[in-house]
Formats: structure tokens, sequence, C-alpha cells
């Protein structure tokens, strides 16, 4: 008999720090996840990612055993990294927190390039720069 999936949980987790501790064990908890052994996974495949938050992708099947994918980590969070700050401006529309440039951009594009709904880097690139002006940073040509 097949398993079926009963659910898909999604999560962003600091690589390599996954703990059975909120808010990992009470997204898994309600769906009798073995927690621990997600944990151990998902920390055995991150670790050398460094503190990069990384979005993952959990399905739980009806016998409990799960797969999950990992995505690229969130466009801002790339962003902060290349520019150096700590967090986005609170008021983008007047507070500028740093300048980014169009390589920048474009290896952020190239990370991200598989999670978004983009055909070519050029489009990828829009997306990243739309995210970037967001969060008050000035996008340079």
């Amino acid at each position: 008999m097949a398993k079926s999936l009963l659910t898909v949980i999604k999560l962003q987790i600091a690589a390599g720090k996954a703990t059975p501790a909120p808010p990992v064990g009470t997204a898994l908890g309600p769906h009798g996840v073995n927690i621990q052994q997600f944990c151990t996974e998902f920390n055995n495949q991150t670790r050398e990612l460094g503190d990069t938050i990384i979005p993952v992708e959990l399905s739980v099947f009806d016998d409990r055993s799960f797969t999950f994918i990992l995505k690229s980590p969130p466009a801002a969070v790339l962003i902060k990294k290349a520019i150096k700050v700590a967090k986005g401006s609170a008021v983008p529309q007047k507070d500028k927190v740093g300048t980014i440039t169009r390589a920048q951009l474009e290896e952020i594009a190239k990370v991200k390039m598989a999670d978004l709904n983009a055909n070519d880097i050029d489009a990828a690139v829009k997306i990243i720069a739309g995210t970037a002006r967001s969060m008050g940073v000035v996008v340079q040509d």
C-alpha cells in the first residue's frame, strides 16, 4: 500500500540550528513527526551554510514518515548579507539603508533562480531588485 500525503509544512530555520524547541517542535508535533530525527537530518544537510535562514518544505505522510526539500534563502536575507546591513528600512520610501549593484543582484538571482518564477536571469534580477527597493536599498544600474 502506498503511503498518502497528510500535510505539507513550510518553515524557515537557521542553517544547522534546528532544535525540538519552538517553532520547529510546535509546527511538527501535532502531525506526529519524529522531531529529533527531522532536526538531525536538517542540521546535517545545512551545517556548512553558516547562519543563513533556509526555507524548508516538509511533506508528512500517513505513516508519520516525512521528506523535506530545502529551498534557497529568502531574497531579503541574501540582500542584507550582500550589502552588510542588519535589517531593512522601516520606511523604505524615505530612509535608505544601503546601495546594491547590478553585479550583486545577479549573484543573488543566480542563487535564487530555481525558486523564482522567472524565465531568464534578467527577469530574476528585476524580481530581486524589487525586493531590495521594498527594503529601502538603492539599486544602482
